[in-house]
């Protein structure tokens, strides 16, 4: 998996929900869906690069495709 820089919670949230995602529920972390996929985003700033390639992963997206939406 290729290494992706860590980013803000704010930043993930509004890239997935330029992909289709939206919110679900909000608490420690913010579930979004796109009525197929649920993915979890931790609220950490900046969210490590290791998780945050796991959960463009669990959304259906490369981080080539990711890094065009931030």
């Amino acid at each position: 998996m290729p290494k992706l820089a860590g980013i803000s919670q704010r930043s993930a949230v509004r890239a997935f929900k330029k992909a289709g995602f939206w919110v679900v529920r909000e608490g420690k972390h913010i579930s979004m869906t796109d009525g197929e996929r649920i993915i979890i985003i931790p609220r950490a700033n900046p969210i490590n690069g290791y998780t945050m390639g796991g959960i463009v992963k669990d959304a259906g997206m490369t981080v080539e495709e990711f890094k065009r939406l931030l």
